[in-house]
């Protein structure tokens, strides 16, 4: 048996605790020893019966002398034992699980482990973990077979669980993965990083992260892992970069400055400082042997997309084609249209291709027009021609994982690539994790762009805001979303209002007589754009969605938006969503609704009503709330750290620091030991919203 088997492999796991395990992300063994606990239950107190006291939670070693079911005048059944100690005796109770009955044997010695509380005037232990009394609890030089208590007498594991999945199952499992194949975890960073971060090893950390022989034990367990996460993750990133700087540029750029010059100037807008720097920062990198690899990040309404029109106008004049690949077929339109705007009038053919759009060429292969296509992920399975493709633009990169952006950029053999995104990442996470690009920020608006006027609303001045909107939009022929946080009521969450049931609200009692739409995830991407098409023709005049709103969508006659449980998204959600609207030079506003009145909240929310740039109110979030909160990890395409945070900075520099001298001195040993193995799990994977 080794740790890469499937799980199934382990004692007591069948197929069907197999499937339950895969919600949990867990197919092998490994995965199993990589479910770390996220917190745990402090049972090492171990304590006398006489001496205990309500409200304290303590282990009790003793012997079960009764156990009896009793039922309660509702018909429910109460299981009650009697435990003896030298001391003294104290009664356990739990409620309706009558196999306890038969679990325990008489005269054995067992450890409970729980609260003991007040049962009428009853000092009772209620509901306690048990299991039977063993010798030794810890681990002693990492030898796995030494551990016998894992449920009491100790930090005990906390794990996230699903149905039919508890706690104490998974730690069973877990112990036995260790006590058969703890040996076989391999360290894979080199002694000299180990002593220089005065880490300890790998086995030792997996041991103790499960079942720590000490809170000091457990948190250098978390501080060896979160620095494997950070170690990996930027030493991936590094790995990409030597091995794009191996590529040779082999299609030349030869930059006709006096036509550039002549395209930028003939534009109906000055360009703003920033977007002239990044102007530069890209014809720089195409000039050079090496292809560009530059990550380009601006606000919504900075002007990205003009920037890339520009490089793609050069790729033109240098007789190559340009690859421009947007995330929704929505997105692909609007930018086939803009680039239609700004390049046709200099002779450049734009060519769209997205899922639903006909094209009589499948290959592509016969037509050597030089041009510029624009499309969605149908981009990836189409042949082109590899001399043709001289550079390959993806936008909104995050929404497409590494291994999507690699396959594009192989269509043209070793083009230039440029990466865009509206999501303002502070630079400590780009660096994490594009350390293998460069960087590129838009950090300023276009002259005229109007901010958009943001409020914090309080709950008195609901109506009073639903009526003003009214009035916008019936006298000034105005448009307005209402985003909300989920698509149905979720029952943890009773205070976030649901888009159908706010739809059903709206539609009936607030704005009976003017015209909605609906917006949700759990729409075909098909619906989801006829829905947006139908808003921006202005067949709705107000759009009730979730979060799906895509960034960059524009909607030209939308000025207002409302967001509902406001406090439930991150400073820099916030900011993406009020950027569907001020997209004109129209006065736009943007109005935040939440039933959370703790002042730390409102207060992080009225920081949207002070700063209008995305970068400032990312990092904002950063400390408060870490990268999570921000921008939800799974949604946004960052990696699904388990133990370590993108907040954490000294950390992000150690490991950062650990890189570079491995990258110096220990490259060539990558393929001889466990690294190569470890590196697979940290590829961040493709997410499609």
């Amino acid at each position: 048996m080794n740790l890469s088997d499937p799980v199934l492999k382990l004692g007591f796991v069948g197929p069907t605790f197999a499937k339950r395990l895969e919600k949990l992300g867990i197919k092998t063994i490994d995965d199993l020893l990589f479910h770390f606990p996220f917190r745990y239950d402090d049972y090492s107190l171990f304590s006398s019966i006489s001496q205990t006291q309500p409200g304290e939670t303590v282990t009790i070693r003793g012997v079960v002398e009764k156990i009896i079911n009793e039922y309660t005048k509702n018909g429910k059944k109460i299981q009650k034992a009697t435990i003896m100690d030298k001391t003294g005796q104290l009664e356990a109770v739990w409620f309706n699980q009558p196999y306890l009955i038969k679990t325990f044997k008489k005269g054995e010695v067992y450890n409970f482990s729980g609260k003991i509380e007040w049962f009428g005037r009853q000092k009772i232990l209620q509901s306690p973990e048990f299991e039977l009394a063993n010798t030794p609890t810890t681990c002693k030089n990492n030898s796995f077979e030494t551990l016998n208590n894992i449920h009491t007498g100790r930090l005990v594991p906390v794990y996230n669980e699903t149905y039919g999945v508890s706690s104490k199952w998974l730690r069973s499992r877990i112990k036995t993965a260790l006590q058969r194949l703890g040996g076989e975890i391999q360290e894979f960073l080199p002694e000299e990083i180990i002593k220089k971060e005065r880490l300890i090893r790998e086995k030792e950390a997996i041991f103790q992260i499960h079942f720590p022989d000490s809170k000091d034990l457990s948190e250098k367990a978390r501080e060896r892992l979160a620095f494997d996460e950070l170690f990996l993750i930027q030493l991936l990133a590094l790995l990409r970069k030597k091995e794009w700087a191996s590529r040779k540029n082999e299609k030349k750029i030869i930059i006709f400055k006096d036509k550039l010059d002549e395209f930028i100037s003939s534009l109906p807008f000055t360009l703003t400082d920033a977007q002239k720097r990044c102007i530069n920062e890209i014809v720089s990198d195409m000039e050079k042997d090496l292809p560009m690899n530059r990550l380009l990040e601006g606000d919504v309404g900075s002007g990205k997309t003009v920037v890339a029109a520009t490089a793609c106008y050069l790729v033109f004049l240098n007789g190559f084609q340009s690859l421009f690949m947007a995330p929704t077929e929505i997105l692909a339109q609007q930018h086939y249209n803009t680039l239609k705007n700004l390049l046709a009038p200099f002779g450049v053919p734009i060519e769209l291709i997205t899922g639903s759009s006909r094209t009589k060429n499948k290959k592509g292969q016969d037509d050597k027009t030089t041009k510029v296509i624009v499309g969605t992920h149908s981009l990836l399975f189409r042949d082109f021609d590899e001399e043709k493709i001289g550079l390959v633009i993806v936008d909104e990169q995050h929404r497409f994982g590494v291994e999507q952006r690699s396959l594009l950029g192989k269509k043209g053999g070793t083009p230039h690539f440029l990466t865009m995104t509206a999501t303002p990442i502070p630079r400590s996470i780009a660096l994490t994790l594009y350390g293998d690009l460069d960087l590129s920020i838009i950090d300023e608006m276009p002259q005229g762009r109007q901010k958009v006027k943001t409020w914090v609303v309080p709950k008195t001045k609901r109506n009073d805001c639903y009526q003003w909107i009214k009035t916008r939009i019936k006298e000034n022929k105005e448009q307005a979303f209402i985003v909300c946080p989920f698509i149905e009521e979720s029952e943890s969450l009773i205070s976030v209002k649901a888009a159908k049931k706010e739809f059903e609200l709206l539609t009936s009692v607030v704005f009976q007589d003017l015209k909605l739409g609906l917006l949700h995830g759990k729409l075909k991407p098909k619906e989801k754009d006829q829905i947006l098409n139908d808003f921006k023709e202005g067949k709705f005049d107000i759009l009730v969605s979730t979060p799906v709103v895509e960034v960059g969508i524009d909607i030209p006659g939308a000025t207002i938006i409302l967001i509902e449980g406001a406090d439930r998204f991150g400073l820099a959600q916030l900011h993406q969503l009020r950027g569907r609207v001020g997209r004109r030079n129209a006065s736009s506003f943007c109005f935040l609704f939440t039933e959370n009145e703790n002042p730390g909240t409102i207060n992080r929310l009225k920081t949207l009503e002070k700063t209008n740039v995305g970068m400032e109110l990312a990092e904002i979030d950063l400390k408060i709330r870490g990268p999570g909160e921000i921008y939800g990890i799974r949604q946004h395409g960052f990696p699904d750290l388990k133990v370590a945070s993108l907040s954490d900075i000294l950390l992000i520099q150690r490991a950062r620091k650990a890189v570079n001298l491995f990258m110096e001195k220990y490259l060539s040993t990558i393929e001889k030991n466990a690294l190569q193995t470890r590196l697979k799990k940290y590829k961040i994977d493709i997410v499609n919203n």
